[in-house]
């Protein structure tokens, strides 16, 4: 990408688009194409295909999508998988339509079987049943992925579809019902704190493993991407091949925790002195999602912040929010 081509950043106000903006302005780029949800509802289609035909963006990050942790998503399951299936088909089109040079998809590691192999690799995609709390939504992205391959080899488009394992960082959404295991958690143990509680109770048994990315490392990780020479990028995109690899990349640090061991870390950071207690009649969700990130490592790229020092900056952005 060169320093004057035009930007559309979908979903510029989330915690992926966020950090997306913040690593672009800081590599020297600085014309955006943005838009809010009241200025543009991206299930509308004739909206978004007006707006690209108006914008005339040269690259594209997909980073808009309806999310939310296991309550939201078995709460919400038509909306999770209507409105992410009307997003990415509206967008993906328009970009096909107007030339767009690249786009990158960003979907999430719930793609994957409930019980993949670990850790799990890109072409594991498809090989057995989903996890049923979120299969609307894993459903949903999986569709984008292969809209981007079937575009890349009916018309030679250069789309490729990331999946960053679960991220957490400034600007995450700390809705206490609809929110992700950490900023939920960070919210919990704060407000704990405050009211001076002898415990706080966490869904499940605490058992299952997670792999958590730092939202600025997973933008650093697509804008390196993006920025690939031809000869690297095109390779991903599957636009000869319809095998078992689609055109995936998984972004994640390769290592996980158990839950457990997350609310202890979260626990610490917040400075909460009260008991920790679990409640297993809630659901786990899947036991393991470990990212194999050697695809990506060996590239050229690996993140490079620890936990605690991501959860500590996640930590002050929520107090300051807050406010």
């Amino acid at each position: 990408m060169h320093n004057q081509a035009k930007i559309y950043i979908a979903g510029h106000r989330g915690l992926v688009g966020t950090a997306l903006m913040r690593n672009l302005a800081a590599r020297g780029f600085a014309n955006f194409v943005t838009r809010t949800h009241a200025e543009l509802d991206l299930t509308n289609q004739a909206a978004v295909e007006a707006f690209f035909a108006a914008e005339k963006p040269d690259y594209v990050f997909l980073a808009a999508a309806k999310v939310g942790g296991i309550h939201a998503n078995n709460t919400y399951p038509a909306e999770f998988i209507r409105d992410n299936l009307a997003i990415q088909t509206n967008i993906i089109h328009a970009a096909y339509q107007n030339n767009v040079t690249r786009l990158l998809f960003l979907g999430s590691s719930c793609i994957y079987p409930k019980l993949s192999p670990q850790p799990m690799k890109e072409e594991h995609l498809l090989t057995s049943e989903l996890e049923p709390t979120n299969r609307p939504y894993a459903l949903a992205k999986i569709a984008g992925i292969e809209m981007c391959w079937s575009y890349n080899r009916q018309y030679k488009t250069q789309y490729l579809a990331v999946m960053p394992t679960n991220l957490y960082g400034p600007g995450d959404n700390y809705h206490p019902e609809n929110s992700h295991v950490i900023p939920a958690l960070i919210r919990r143990f704060h407000e704990a704190k405050l009211a001076n509680a002898p415990s706080v109770t966490v869904w499940g048994s605490g058992t299952p493993k997670r792999e958590f990315l730092y939202s600025e490392d997973m933008a650093d990780a697509c804008v390196y991407l993006m920025n690939l020479p031809d000869e690297k990028f095109v390779p991903l995109l599957g636009q000869d091949r319809n095998d078992g690899l689609p055109p995936l990349m998984n972004i994640g640090v390769g290592h996980d925790l158990s839950i457990r061991e997350l609310a202890e870390t979260v626990k610490d950071v917040v400075g909460y002195t009260g008991t920790l207690e679990f409640d297993a009649s809630k659901p786990d969700g899947t036991p393991r999602k470990l990212m194999d990130v050697g695809r990506l490592n060996n590239m050229g790229w690996m993140a490079t912040t620890d936990m605690r020092s991501g959860l500590a900056v996640a930590y002050q952005d929520f107090i300051a929010a807050n406010k």
